[in-house]
């Protein structure tokens, strides 16, 4: 993985669709979809992440939580207004199939940071934890006054994650941070009396499902501390990002600074366009990166074959040529080393099908 960042364009955008292709087939095969089967039966609330473009924050990894139970909202710096009129539109489409199906949906509003080092924390809010945890809570505003504060149904929770060591920090409504790096494995007998005082308003069921992925950062901080003992884990905290990918359908991607992903919610897409060209650019002044080339990559989920499958391909197409514009006008120098890649996801079996432009 490390050594990938020093090839050549070709053969880095030949090993990305090659990671892409590896995630669908373990997706689709029996045993994970046996196993997302049996975890939805015993835990039936949907749980929904808003969460930064960093590849670090895996939070089902993190939990230990088989691939396609946690649906993903991913934005660069985790920054998210659901007063944008397509963001709102979606957040509220999948509250609505949830419900639709008899389901209370859980959204972990996540912020990130660093105990080790504050550079290795959040750029998008420039290493200023205070200042992400303040919009996470905006956010959590914003959701109440779209599907209420009695929390019946739908339950906004802020979350923190500490990348040094994956660990989650549970933030109750009085202001209490259950830190899960605080504790040990030892402590998970403990857990569900700690989430009741700390989440009372919480529905009794959504409570039992939140726990396995409470338990499940604990086995996973365990095993990262053990790793660690034995010099097996390096923190990775040089920038050295080659991809920029617009859309959604981005979940393979999950490893530390390779893709800058800009989720298409904004009404200003512009703007962080053109900031991720700016750190592709960077990197290859630094040295980072060969400056021989990087990616483009526009992504667009769906569901259904026909015509959710045809608008997926003009989402995709239009979100392609926008970032192109965008690039070719602000950094027309790196455009020229611009490769790019239009793609639709198909959802249910997470297989990404490039298309033309």
């Amino acid at each position: 993985m490390n050594d990938i960042h020093h090839q050549a364009i070709d053969r880095r955008i030949d090993w990305l669709f090659d990671l892409a292709r590896r995630h669908g087939e373990i997706f689709r095969g029996p045993e994970a979809w046996l196993a997302r089967e049996r975890y939805l039966a015993e835990h039936p609330t949907a749980v929904a992440v808003l969460k930064c473009m960093d590849g670090r924050i895996n939070i089902p990894v993190a939990t230990n939580t088989p691939a396609g139970i946690l649906m993903p909202f991913r934005n660069l710096g985790g920054m998210f207004d659901l007063g944008w009129p397509h963001l709102g539109e979606v957040l509220a489409h999948h509250v609505s199939r949830m419900t639709g199906a008899g389901r209370r949906v859980l959204f972990l509003i996540t912020y990130h940071w660093s105990r080790g080092n504050p550079q290795r924390g959040c750029a998008g809010f420039r290493y200023d934890t205070a200042a992400a945890i303040a919009h996470t809570q905006q956010i959590r505003r914003q959701m109440e006054h779209i599907f209420g504060s009695g929390h019946g149904t739908v339950y906004p929770l802020v979350c923190g994650f500490e990348t040094d060591e994956e660990a989650l920090a549970i933030h109750g409504s009085d202001g209490t941070v259950l830190d899960l790096a605080r504790l040990a494995a030892a402590d998970q007998a403990t857990l569900e009396p700690r989430l009741a005082a700390l989440l009372p308003d919480m529905p009794v069921q959504m409570r039992a499902d939140l726990l396995p992925l409470l338990r499940g950062n604990l086995d996973h901080i365990a095993t990262l501390r053990a790793q660690a003992a034995r010099q097996e884990r390096q923190l990775d905290i040089e920038h050295h990002e080659w991809v920029i990918c617009i859309g959604r359908g981005f979940d393979f991607l999950h490893t530390p600074n390779l893709a800058l992903i800009i989720g298409p919610y904004s009404p200003d897409l512009a703007d962080p366009i053109g900031k991720a060209a700016g750190i592709i650019q960077n990197n290859m002044a630094a040295g980072r990166i060969p400056d021989d080339g990087f990616l483009l990559l526009a992504s667009a989920p769906y569901d259904e074959i026909g015509v959710d499958r045809a608008r997926a391909e003009l989402k995709s197409r239009f979100l392609s040529r926008f970032a192109a514009e965008v690039i070719a006008a602000e950094f027309p120098e790196l455009a020229s080393r611009m490769s790019t890649r239009t793609a639709v996801l198909d959802w249910r079996s997470r297989k990404l099908e490039l298309i033309g432009a």
